[in-house]
């Protein structure tokens, strides 16, 4: 029962890390093409776009952002709480990242 629980908690932070990308996406185009000085810089001053819907669209994937990032602190809690305490006491059994 417990490899179903952790497995299903696994899938619910893979969607939410998901979801965080595609909302950080979201928010830097529209925010690369809200910034006008961008604009000029790339030649894109012809192009016209619907800034007020961008505008939009930036504010609310930014809100859908922070609340991600809210839900995967949530859920990765106790993670980060475990390494704090790891690093904050100077622990030698960290976990190897690989990439020494």
């Amino acid at each position: 029962m417990w490899d179903v629980v952790f497995m299903n908690m696994q899938i619910v932070r893979w969607c939410v890390d998901c979801a965080m990308g595609i909302a950080f996406l979201i928010s830097f185009v529209t925010g690369f093409f809200k910034f006008t000085l961008l604009m000029r810089v790339f030649g894109l001053t012809h192009v016209v776009l619907p800034i007020a819907r961008m505008s939009d669209i930036h504010d609310w994937s930014g809100l859908a952002l922070g609340i991600l990032v809210a839900i995967h602190l949530f859920l990765n809690r106790k993670w980060i709480m475990t390494m704090t305490k790891k690093i904050l006491t100077g622990s030698k059994d960290l976990p190897s990242t690989g990439l020494q």
